[in-house]
């Protein structure tokens, strides 16, 4: 029996599933793919992408392509609102589309706090591709020849976006400010040496950091800190941590308290058995997971094969949760620091393996010419 397959965002959960959606069609399938940009660009190469290690190129798959050539249909939207009991999705653009089965890997949003919303030169570092557009900008002399770049986040986004805007502006000539405003602690919720290194990086390469304050507001031109005192900028990138979309809260679904979707051991909603979904736009029920990219690339074959059982009337496959990993975050010119668990190394070798790493994972998938694109 045909059924439809919808697949919500072309994130890094959904990647093998795209990529074999022959596998869906010559069965008899159809495959919706929805999505509002028609590239998406990897997060681990994001940073990298703002300081020009990467062309965007290299940092990006193209959804779209992907999926008109093996036989899918592509939407350029996104998902408004869902109404599970009927089994249809209302899109953006007020189209319904029903399904059989869907997932969703729409991903995660910077929130802003009280910064000013409607000014230009304040921007999340989600979707990634305002990094590519950040460094556009500041090529641009958009804010003349020596800029004042303020990073608000204290994680690992915080830092690595903060390193990368100053080479940035090391290659760009060498002028201009970085700010990183770090909040309680720079790293706090990582190994000691792990923040020890970074702030020793930031501050050897001329980062100014701020630590035990954090973003309260802003006006077009300052930014107001916690302990009273205030910053001037000419570009504010915001990195406090991720939400997920209010989506499935506003859709009356089960979520957790930050508004995931939450999921079985099957990446499967706990409440409706044809909706599936991975990456940071869902709670693992028992499981509860950080959102960083690492589980969403670990969750690609099991919901590949979990989406295909549901259409297929197969037996599901369980996502086991492996809580170590490597983590490697590129500092710029050629360095990083990497850790797992409390072991912790940092130089131009832990940048050469993040480099391998995550260029052996983008040529698994980059399949629809990217790389042979113009700039």
């Amino acid at each position: 029996m045909r059924k439809h397959l919808v697949l919500a965002g072309g994130g890094h959960a959904h990647l093998t599933t795209i990529l074999r959606i022959p596998e869906f069609v010559a069965r008899g399938h159809r495959v919706t793919v929805i999505s509002p940009e028609p590239y998406h660009y990897y997060s681990g190469m994001g940073p990298g992408m703002l300081s020009g290690t990467y062309t965007p190129q290299e940092a990006r798959l193209h959804i779209r392509r992907m999926v008109q050539d093996r036989g899918g249909l592509y939407l350029e939207d996104a998902v408004d609102r869902v109404f599970p009991d009927q089994q249809v999705l209302r899109l953006a653009s007020g189209t319904e589309i029903p399904y059989d089965v869907v997932s969703f890997n729409v991903g995660s949003s910077v929130p802003l706090g009280d910064a000013d919303l409607a000014c230009p030169n304040i921007l999340p570092v989600k979707p990634v591709v305002n990094l590519h557009r950040v460094r556009r900008m500041v090529l641009s002399s958009e804010y003349g020849d020596s800029p004042h770049i303020v990073v608000v986040g204290g994680g690992p986004a915080g830092v690595e976006v903060a390193a990368n805007s100053r080479t940035l502006l090391d290659r760009a000539g060498g002028k201009g400010q970085v700010t990183l405003v770090a909040g309680t602690k720079l790293l706090k919720d990582h190994p000691a040496a792990v923040g020890k290194h970074a702030a020793a990086s930031l501050l050897k390469r001329g980062t100014r950091l701020l630590q035990g304050v954090r973003m309260v507001s802003s006006t077009p031109t300052r930014l107001l800190l916690s302990d009273g005192s205030s910053l001037p900028y000419d570009l504010i990138l915001v990195a406090v941590g991720v939400h997920p979309p209010s989506l499935f809260r506003d859709s009356g679904m089960h979520t957790d308290t930050a508004g995931g979707l939450v999921v079985n051991e099957h990446l499967q909603s706990v409440q409706y058995p044809e909706i599936f979904g991975g990456g940071d736009c869902v709670s693992l029920k028992g499981s509860p997971i950080s959102r960083v990219g690492v589980h969403a690339v670990r969750q690609n074959p099991v919901l590949f094969q979990n989406l295909m059982s549901s259409l297929e009337g197969w037996k599901l496959e369980s996502f086991k949760v492996n809580p170590v990993y490597l983590l490697i975050m590129n500092m710029g010119e050629g360095t990083g620091i990497a850790w797992r668990r409390n072991f912790v190394w940092a130089g131009r070798s832990a940048f050469f393996l993040k480099d391998i790493i995550d260029r052996r994972f983008m040529r698994r998938f980059q399949v629809s010419g990217e790389l042979e694109e113009p700039i």
